[in-house]
Parts: structure tokens; C-alpha cells; sequence
């Protein structure tokens, strides 16, 4: 759905087989390529909802070089703030997310919502790459003019949320979009990092989830505003049932929340639909009671934001030093050859460099 170019596109306008002018430097005709619009430009677009604009400023939020994230945090300063509903989904890898993720967004489409999904794809520690297939397992939503879906990677951030989750979701509601689902790559205690950000939590289980869970639940449970239980159809319906008896007994031993709010457990299908409504009638219930405790759990997520940017910022800053990245060199053949540890590298950099 991007209108995004390919980076790096020839716009030197020469003919085929016309040779460059030896004085051209090639990474200025790639500076040329990538020239974007002007701020004002890009945030008049987003607030029309237009999709390359879109892309191109979440494209600018997740890039790695601080020119970009620089004129990221400029588009941002100039949107205009608009209240909108997150909505984060985590469970296990092979739950079902992104088809029960389409059932759901078509269904907030057909009450008159625009949806946008941000489905953070695991990215690969060796290639920095990843999957980004969600837009194929959701084709309808992928190809509705109403609904705006996002595959992104997750690079160095743990727990499957990317670090520029908080920002894109504030630059799809500034686009219009008044529902953004966040769909998350697994469950366990980094969890937190979407929790803080959203304000309805919700978890998916399979119905025949054992012995696996056993070591999460708790933490990711004690979050979880609801719990869903899926692929609640055909020959898997009386399993998900004894299944949600299982988890609502579960959550009947937890303290109960300042709120008052009882986490239920669901049963749903994203193939046939079943369960979908009474999805959406809990999260409505949720949000009438004016999203209990969501505050505080927001402010402490965004604390951590900030303490995480500016070790980032120190970081990159001090080893981008040239006497820091020659000992850096150094000391990495002596970690991996087991000669010191990584804590006494990093120790004797420091000391090193007067930092």
C-alpha cells in the first residue's frame, strides 16, 4: 500500500550509455535521489491521509541515521495531536494474530473506524532484515482504502516492539486513522514495552496452549484487559471452550485490579467472525470505565522512552570517537578470544576516554 521508491534510483538524468562526468560524486546524486519534501509539505500531506506521505515519515521514524530521525522529530513537533484508540494484541507465534488482527479491522471498518495495524515483524540480529509478510495475511485490510496496515522491524528493540512504535502511532492518528492496532511478534515480560503505550491490552491463546505458557502467564496475564481465546471453529470449538474455562478460573485467583475492571476471557475465530462482536462490545466496555490505571502505566513507559533514547544518544556519541572506535577495535579481539569480558572492555573505554 506504500508509495514508497526504492532508495538509491538513478535521477541523474543522463541518457543510456552516456558516461557520467568524472567530477559527478556518486553520493551526491544519491543525496539528490533521496531529496524529500519540505516539513510543511509532509505534514499537510499526512493530514489529508495520504499514503506515501504516511509511509515516508514512518520510513524516516525507524530509519538508524540521525538526519532522518532528526527530521522525523521535526514532522512530529508540526503534527497536530489527535485522540485516537491503541489497541495492542500479543500472543504466542502461530495463535492466529493476524487472522483473528483482519476479522477485527474489518469488523471496526464496517462501524464506520479507519484502522491502521502496525504489525512489528521480528527482524534477523545477522542481516537486520525481516519478514514483513503481514500485509499479505491481511490481504482485505491491506487493499481497504480505510484501513492503513504497516509491517515493521523490529531491529534492536526487545521484547517485538519497535522503539518507534510511540511515535508511529501517533503519526497514524494524526493521518486520520482513530482505532491503530499494534500487533506484537510473541509474549513474555518485555511485553511491558507495548503494554505502556496502548491503552487495551489484549491476549491471544490457542486453545491447546499448555505447557508452553506455563512460564509466562503470570506476568503477561496480570497485564491482559482480556483474554481471547482462538480459533474457536470446527473441530477446535470444544477445545477453545475448555480452554477459557481454564483461564477464567485462573484469573479468578489474581488480586483484583484498583478498578474494579475483571479481565474476561473470549472466544473467537478470525476464519468465521464468531466472537468478533463480543470482542469489540469488551472493549468498549473497557473504555467506558475511562481506561483504569492506563495513566500512570503510560507515564512510566515513556519515562523509560527517554532514559533508553539518551543512553542511545551517548552512546553512539562516544563511540562514533575515532580514538574510541580504534580501541574498540581492539578490545573486541580480546572479548571474543575470551581474554577480558565485556563489562572490563566497556570499563576500560570509559576510563580510557574520560567519560
Amino acid at each position: 500500500m506504500s508509495n514508497e521508491q526504492p532508495h538509491g534510483h538513478s535521477t541523474s538524468g543522463l541518457s543510456p550509455g552516456v558516461e557520467k562526468p568524472p567530477s559527478m560524486n556518486p553520493a551526491d546524486a544519491l543525496t539528490h535521489a533521496r531529496r524529500r519534501p519540505s516539513v510543511t509539505t509532509l505534514v499537510k500531506a499526512i493530514e489529508r491521509a495520504d499514503r506515501a506521505a504516511l509511509s515516508k515519515a514512518i520510513t524516516l521514524i525507524e530509519s538508524t541515521k540521525a538526519a532522518d530521525r532528526d527530521f522525523a522529530e521535526r514532522i512530529l513537533d508540526h503534527l497536530p495531536k489527535k485522540d485516537g484508540l491503541s489497541i495492542g494484541i500479543t500472543g504466542a507465534p502461530g495463535v492466529g494474530k493476524s487472522t483473528l488482527i483482519e476479522a477485527f479491522g474489518i469488523h471496526l471498518l464496517q462501524r464506520g473506524h479507519r484502522v491502521a495495524v502496525l504489525a512489528i515483524d521480528p527482524s534477523s540480529i545477522r542481516t537486520k532484515g525481516s519478514i514483513l509478510g503481514d500485509k499479505t495475511r491481511m490481504p482485505q485490510l491491506a487493499t481497504d482504502s480505510r484501513a492503513y496496515v504497516r509491517p515493521t522491524p523490529t531491529g534492536r528493540a526487545s521484547g517485538g516492539v519497535a522503539e518507534s512504535t510511540r511515535s508511529t502511532i501517533r503519526i497514524c492518528e494524526a493521518a486520520g486513522f482513530d482505532i491503530v492496532l499494534v500487533e506484537t511478534t510473541g509474549v513474555g515480560q518485555s511485553e511491558f514495552d507495548v503494554y505502556s503505550m496502548v491503552d487495551v491490552f489484549l491476549l491471544l491463546i490457542n486453545a491447546h496452549a499448555g505447557d508452553e505458557l506455563q512460564g509466562i502467564k503470570r506476568g503477561i496475564m496480570e497485564l491482559a484487559d482480556a483474554v481471547v481465546v482462538t480459533k474457536a471453529d470446527g473441530d477446535q470449538l470444544a477445545a477453545a471452550r475448555r480452554a477459557s474455562s481454564t483461564y477464567r478460573r485462573a484469573l479468578s485467583l489474581s488480586a483484583s485490579r484498583e478498578s474494579g475492571w475483571k479481565p474476561p476471557v473470549l472466544i473467537c475465530s478470525g476464519r468465521s467472525g464468531d466472537g468478533i462482536a463480543d470482542l469489540w462490545n469488551t472493549v468498549e466496555s473497557f473504555i467506558a470505565q475511562g481506561l483504569p490505571g492506563r495513566s500512570l502505566e503510560h507515564e512510566r513507559g515513556a519515562r523509560a522512552d527517554i532514559v533508553r533514547e539518551v543512553e542511545r544518544l551517548l552512546g553512539a556519541q562516544f563511540v562514533g570517537r575515532p580514538l574510541v572506535k580504534r580501541d574498540l577495535d581492539r578490545l573486541q579481539t580480546k572479548v571474543a578470544g575470551g581474554d577480558t569480558t565485556p563489562r572490563a572492555a566497556a570499563r576500560a573505554l570509559l576510563d580510557a576516554h574520560g567519560a
